[in-house]
């Protein structure tokens, strides 16, 4: 009997240590930093695999139907290529700089946690903190240019869907469909020498009905909501690392208050000793 009860009571303490070693983990988990990660990574994903199917239909629905002449659209072509080229720059970078943030989320979290104790902060950790704040707020600028970069073409089809949603509408009352064109050409994608350059009538009806249409217009729209969300994540990370740099700083401060509080103690103690040495000897 008695040895089945410490066995009871070295499991308890088993579970008890395991449980308490679990909440010490989950407490030092950065969540803010690491909903802002998931965020940034959902964004970019969306955005650069969502962009570049919708470029290349973009491309097919050009060569299609308004420009006909491969050296019309070839610079446009290039363009294109050059862009798709940068996304995968893009995912790639940002994959990276989301995992250094989330460590970087990491550490500064234990820093913070571990205020009281033997751990300290060293100059070379704030100056990176610093850094970090400068450049997420520099990414944060650019992609506030991408997100209104990539609202362009949402703007573009958004146009040629109502000019047909306007034509097959039985309250428009048209009597002459062929009048009702979109003309690329005016936008400046393609030069204005490019046959036909222009789609018109049941021509653009019938673009309008093509799966490449359908698909780009969406998938540009899901592209603009993923640059949305990127800028969102990098406005939580700039507002995280500026916290985390601004504990960083008071942690050093407190802990450099200790070194001299402890300085100054330890003084006074030998002083007091001294003097209670020298009255001793005097008596």
């Amino acid at each position: 009997m008695e040895t089945s009860s410490e066995d009871n009571q070295v499991e308890s303490r088993d579970k008890r240590g395991c449980f308490e070693c679990c909440i010490k983990c989950l407490g030092g988990v950065p969540y803010a930093s690491l909903v802002a990660t998931i965020l940034c990574f959902s964004g970019v994903a969306l955005f650069c695999g969502c962009g570049h199917v919708a470029l290349t239909g973009t491309v097919t629905i050009l060569e299609t139907h308004f420009s006909k002449v491969t050296t019309d659209h070839a610079m446009l072509t290039d363009v294109i290529q050059l862009m798709q080229y940068v996304i995968y720059g893009i995912a790639s970078f940002f994959f990276l700089y989301g995992i250094i943030l989330l460590a970087e989320g990491f550490y500064t979290t234990s820093a913070v946690k571990e205020l009281h104790s033997e751990f300290k902060t060293t100059i070379c950790g704030r100056c990176i903190s610093g850094m970090f704040v400068f450049l997420t707020y520099i990414l944060g600028v650019a992609w506030l240019g991408v997100f209104g970069f990539s609202a362009v073409p949402v703007f573009l089809f958004y146009n040629m869907w109502s000019t047909c949603a306007t034509m097959r509408s039985p309250m428009a009352n048209i009597t002459n469909i062929d009048s009702i064109c979109v003309d690329i050409r005016q936008y400046g994608i393609i030069p204005w020498n490019a046959t036909p350059g222009k789609a018109c009538g049941s021509t653009l009806g019938d673009i309008c009905n093509t799966s490449e249409f359908y698909l780009s217009y969406h998938l540009y729209i899901v592209a603009c909501a993923g640059a949305g969300a990127t800028v969102i994540a990098l406005i939580h990370f700039l507002m995280i690392l500026s916290a985390n740099w601004a504990y960083l700083k008071d942690a050093s401060q407190m802990h450099a208050y200790q070194d001299i509080k402890m300085k100054e103690e330890r003084e006074l103690q030998d002083i007091t000793s001294r003097s209670k040495e020298c009255l001793n000897s005097y008596t």
